[in-house]
């Protein structure tokens, strides 16, 4: 059973939706030329550029638009702030539509939540420098329990919505990222490991001691909460 992670506000992804659209008509030009106008063998006329990015518009609709609310919940959990998280879900829809042509078909949450990785990634080196000077030490951040696995029971019988959150939110960057792709998207072990480009032994262990860490910080909280 995966845990509850969803963050994305109906309300603020809607606002989401119609801005990009907007930025997207603008970015492919696509207006309705006052008058058609044919040429045979010769250049792409107007009309016929406006219908092939009227095309790519709905197929970009189709396949990609659907995923905003995993694309902002990924981003919220990441910037672990609801502004940065819309700035970084507009960057990666308006990166993923520039890039579409590449698209190809594959499975569009992964592809575009690869994107919205990378977006996170590159504003975080820009806004948070420190933060990504120093590489992450797995084993500093937990051991983990061979008997549980990465998939062991976490205490949550006993954890309400918002102590789960609360632990969530102070674990370390790495872990919040593989819980949610992994408890939230459900994505496997090999998806992970091709859309975070990380080894899949390195998925197995992080998750493991991600949730290791989790189940740790919600008994503190839940014994908290009891006094």
């Amino acid at each position: 059973m995966f845990l509850d992670l969803a963050l994305f506000p109906k309300r603020q992804t809607a606002i989401l939706r119609e801005t990009f659209r907007e930025s997207a008509i603008l970015l492919s030009g696509n207006k309705i030329p006052s008058e058609e106008v044919c040429i045979t063998n010769g250049p792409k006329s107007q009309s016929t550029t406006s219908v092939e990015e009227q095309n790519k518009l709905a197929q970009f609709e189709q396949h990609i638009m659907p995923h905003m609310n995993a694309a902002y919940n990924l981003a919220r959990w990441l910037t672990s702030n609801d502004s940065d998280a819309q700035d970084i879900v507009q960057e990666s829809y308006l990166r993923a539509f520039k890039y579409f042509g590449g698209f190809g078909g594959r499975e569009s949450r992964g592809w575009l939540l690869r994107i919205v990785r990378n977006a996170f990634y590159d504003w975080l080196r820009k806004n948070r420098g420190a933060e990504t000077s120093e590489p992450f030490d797995e084993e500093m951040h937990g051991v983990m329990n061979e008997t549980q696995g990465p998939d062991g029971p976490l205490p949550l019988e006993k954890a309400d919505h918002e102590l789960l959150h609360k632990a969530i939110a102070s674990l370390p960057l790495e872990f919040r990222e593989i819980l949610v792709l992994r408890e939230l998207e459900g994505f496997s072990y090999n998806e992970i490991s091709e859309l975070a480009n990380i080894p899949l032994g390195t998925v197995m262990s992080r998750l493991a001691r991600a949730r290791e860490r989790l189940r740790t910080q919600l008994l503190g909280l839940i014994q908290k909460e009891g006094k």
